[in-house]
């Protein structure tokens, strides 16, 4: 291991190597984060990696209750899915999750409902894509048949 690197290194996620420098950083607009731009030594190849302020942990709550502990990659797999084939470029994809993310922490509870998050999500996906925003809302909604899902298009439609 590289001097003055400790068991916490970035690994560079194309040969796992942990000798990279940052060649670029920015704060994220609207949360309390950074975003470095990292060059991997050995491979020559570039990558982003983000920097967040530690908070209290957040808390999810259920549809049936029960709670568990916020996690991001569960939002992004989600958005990712509705998202899947549509011509946005990843750095939007990454933009509204910082922003979603960012929506969800200025509540300032240590709980949220994920019905709340879900709504959030909706929002920020309705100014992406209307594609991706119905199938989102198709499974968060569950929808049960077609007039229920004709409802929820007449709504995106208004």
């Amino acid at each position: 291991m590289p001097s003055g690197k400790g068991a916490n290194a970035v690994r560079c996620p194309f040969c796992n190597q942990d000798n990279t420098k940052v060649v670029d950083s920015r704060p994220v607009e609207d949360t309390n984060s950074i975003r470095r731009r990292r060059m991997c030594d050995s491979c020559g190849k570039r990558f982003t990696t983000y920097e967040k302020v530690e908070t209290i942990p957040l808390s999810v709550i259920k549809k049936d209750q029960t709670r568990e502990q916020y996690e991001r990659s569960k939002i992004q797999d989600g958005v990712l899915r509705a998202c899947y084939k549509r011509p946005i470029p990843i750095e939007k994809i990454e933009e509204m999750m910082d922003s979603i993310e960012g929506e969800i922490f200025n509540y300032e509870e240590h709980e949220i409902a994920s019905t709340k998050i879900g709504e959030i999500v909706m929002e920020h996906l309705k100014d992406l894509d209307a594609v991706a925003y119905v199938r989102f809302a198709s499974v968060y909604r569950e929808f049960k048949d077609v007039s229920t899902f004709m409802d929820e298009l007449k709504k995106f439609m208004n």
